[in-house]
C-alpha cells in the first residue's frame, strides 16, 4: 500500500455545500406522514391482490409482486431516513416508525442504525473498511492473498453472489443476529431479537389467515426482489469507477461524501420508489436532509447533477469493478488489475 499523502487543505467549495444544505434539513411532518401513507397503503394493497390472484388461480397476478417489491424498497428508504433522524425530526416518532417498518423489511432498526452510522462516518476511508459496506480490496491487498484467498474474494464479488445469494444471506441470516456487534452491549441484541419476534408474529398471523403456500408464493418473491434491488442500489452508490477512496490524514469526510458517493440518475418513477436515494452524494454530505427534499437540492443547485453522475446503462458496467487501484485512484476490474501486474 502506498504511504498516505500529506493532509491537503479541504476545497473551500466543499465547505460551502455543508452550509448550503443546512437549509434543507427541516422536514415537513405532514409531508412525511403523507409519504409514509402513500407507501404502506399501496404495498399492503398489492400484497393482498397478489394473494387474491393465488387464491383464485389467476397466476399472472403474481406479477404484482414486482411493484410490491418496489414499495418495500421505498419503505426501507423511509426506515433509513428515520435512522438518520430526518424523516420526522422527532426522536420518538422516527424511532418507532423505523422499528415497525423494520419488521416488514427484516431489518432490526437499532442494530442497522448503528452499523449505518459507522458507514457514514468512514465511507471512502481505506483504513476504516468493514462495517456497513461492501468489502473492497486494493490491488496490492488482493495480490498479497493466497490462491484460495483470491478465489474467495472473486466469488464474493461475483454478481450472482452479490445480488442473488447476497440478499438472502443479509436479510435471512446476518440480520437475525447482531453480527459484528456481539460485544457492543445489549442494545443491538434487543433490537435484533425484538425485530425477530415481530417478524415471527406477523408471519404467523399471515400464514394463519392465508395459508403457508400462498404466503410463501407471495411474500418470498417480494422480499428477494426488494433485497436484491436494495443491495444493487447500495453497490452503485459507492462502487463506480471514479469514486473516491483515501487513507490516513488525506481522508476528509466532506470530500469522501461528495466524490465517493454517486448521483444515480434514475427516471422519475424509479427515483420516487427508491426514496431519491440515488442523490447519494448530497445525502452523504448532509444525512439530515429528508429523502423527499433531495430533489429540491438538485433543482436549486444544478451543478451538483454533474458530480459522480451515472446512468442506468453506465451502472451496469460497474459490476466488473472489484479492486481499488491506489496508483490510478479508481476502481478497476480483475482483468485490469492482472494487466497492471
Amino acid at each position: 500500500m502506498n504511504a498516505p499523502l500529506a493532509h491537503a487543505p479541504v476545497d473551500p467549495d466543499i465547505r460551502r455545500w455543508t452550509k448550503v444544505l443546512a437549509a434543507y434539513r427541516t422536514p415537513h411532518r405532514g409531508r412525511s406522514a403523507f409519504e409514509l401513507a402513500v407507501t404502506i397503503v399501496p404495498f399492503a394493497a398489492l400484497w393482498a391482490l397478489s394473494w387474491a390472484s393465488v387464491h383464485y388461480g389467476f397466476w399472472p397476478g403474481l406479477l404484482l409482486t414486482i411493484p410490491a417489491a418496489g414499495f418495500l424498497v421505498r419503505l426501507f428508504m423511509i426506515q433509513h431516513d428515520c435512522g438518520h433522524g430526518s424523516f420526522f425530526a422527532h426522536r420518538t416518532s422516527d424511532d418507532w416508525t423505523g422499528r415497525i417498518i423494520g419488521v416488514l423489511t427484516l431489518t432490526p432498526y437499532g442494530y442497522w442504525r448503528r452499523a449505518h452510522a459507522t458507514h457514514h462516518a468512514t465511507a471512502g476511508n481505506l483504513d476504516e473498511r468493514g462495517v456497513g459496506d461492501i468489502t473492497t480490496l486494493t490491488v496490492a491487498e488482493y495480490g498479497a492473498l493466497s490462491r484460495w484467498g483470491r478465489l474467495g474474494y472473486r466469488l464474493y464479488r461475483h454478481p450472482l453472489v452479490l445480488f442473488g445469494i447476497g440478499p438472502i444471506w443479509v436479510f435471512g441470516v446476518t440480520q437475525r443476529l447482531p453480527l459484528g456487534m456481539m460485544k457492543a452491549g445489549r442494545d443491538p441484541w434487543i433490537s435484533t431479537m425484538a425485530t425477530n419476534v415481530g417478524i415471527a408474529a406477523l408471519v404467523a398471523a399471515l400464514v394463519y389467515m392465508v395459508g403457508l403456500v400462498p404466503f410463501l408464493l407471495v411474500h418470498l418473491p417480494i422480499v428477494i426482489l426488494a433485497g436484491a434491488a436494495g443491495i444493487w442500489l447500495f453497490y452503485v452508490q459507492h462502487q463506480f469507477e471514479e469514486t473516491h477512496w483515501s487513507s490516513g490524514p488525506e481522508w476528509d469526510f466532506r470530500k469522501a461524501a461528495l466524490h465517493g458517493s454517486s448521483y444515480y440518475d434514475l427516471p422519475g418513477a424509479l427515483n420516487w420508489l427508491t426514496g431519491n436515494i440515488g442523490i447519494h452524494h448530497v445525502h452523504h454530505l448532509s444525512s439530515k436532509v429528508p429523502c423527499y427534499r433531495l430533489p429540491e437540492v438538485l433543482r436549486d443547485f444544478p451543478e451538483l447533477r454533474e458530480i459522480g453522475r451515472i446512468t442506468i446503462a453506465q451502472s451496469l458496467g460497474c459490476v466488473k469493478l472489484a479492486l481499488w487501484d491506489e496508483d490510478q485512484r479508481r476502481l478497476v476490474s480483475f482483468r485490469e488489475a492482472r494487466a497492471l501486474a
